[in-house]
């Protein structure tokens, strides 16, 4: 990043391609907030939050002047795109993305680990027709040739494509450190 104005980081990937962890980390070393796509779509209980809610709590999420928001719902990502410096897209193999998704469906499923408002993946979930595992499959393509058609578009925001986690890191790691705040 070559200027403070670039505070406001949308991170695109395929299911599974640690995008949440991402925008955790870079937005901690930035000092803005990190915003999670999970925790404004899903309300407990796995219930989807109502379109028009999730669109208010994206709109106002965005209008700060600095964030990290891990992923951008299709059906809000008009809203997003147009407030957005920078793009990271998160396009590594399909192999280390399923790896990685199994290992940690795995994880939570063994530690009831919670993920968003409250919400818990178990051994059904992780097996249901509309899964993780499943999303993983019915969208990778999509996702990944999104991200491509972006990084090919120069009337896109700049958009860095990342092939493995350590050009991430590294990445991450020359981001100059500001103070924190809350999320």
């Amino acid at each position: 990043m070559s200027d403070a104005a670039e505070r406001r980081i949308l991170i695109h990937g395929v299911t599974g391609s640690g995008k949440s962890t991402a925008a955790v980390r870079i937005a901690q070393r930035l000092g803005v907030p990190a915003v999670l796509a999970d925790d404004i779509g899903w309300l407990p209980g796995w219930v989807q939050r109502d379109p028009e809610e999730q669109l208010a709590l994206v709109d106002a999420a965005t209008a700060r002047d600095g964030w990290v928001l891990d992923s951008s719902y299709s059906s809000w990502r008009d809203l997003v795109l147009p407030r957005v410096d920078l793009i990271l897209g998160l396009d590594y193999p399909r192999w280390f993305s399923l790896q990685r998704l199994l290992r940690r469906t795995a994880r939570r499923i063994r530690t009831r680990e919670e993920i968003c408002n409250g919400n818990r993946e178990s051994l059904g979930r992780a097996f249901a027709r509309d899964s993780i595992v499943a999303w993983h499959f019915q969208t990778w393509k999509a996702k990944r040739e999104t991200m491509r058609r972006w990084a090919a578009d120069p009337t896109m925001p700049q958009t860095i494509l990342f092939r493995t986690p350590r050009e991430l890191d590294r990445w991450i790691e020359a981001l100059p450190a500001r103070a924190s705040v809350d999320s």
